[in-house]
């Protein structure tokens, strides 16, 4: 076993670097995801956050109580009246 994670750790860590040598090296032109890819994600994570702070705090919702027992059906109307 400790083969194999010897194995995996040094694949990984060359891996590591080739993507660096890609990623920094490289003279091909930016993408928008490289260009703003990390500024995208970061908003989308902070209006995320802010949202559902928002619902959890202020909308008056009551979270996770049981409906056992405090819903009841309407009573059954015969098909007569």
């Amino acid at each position: 076993m400790y083969r194999f994670a010897k194995a995996a750790a040094n694949l990984s860590g060359q891996a590591v670097r080739q993507v660096g040598q890609v990623r920094y090296g490289s003279t091909a032109r930016e993408t928008f995801h490289t260009k703003y890819g990390t500024a995208v994600l970061v908003g989308g994570t902070a209006f995320c956050t802010v949202v559902w702070a928002y619902v959890i705090t202020q909308t008056g919702i009551t979270w996770g109580l049981s409906p056992v027992k405090k819903v009841m059906p309407k009573p059954w109307k015969d098909a007569a009246e």
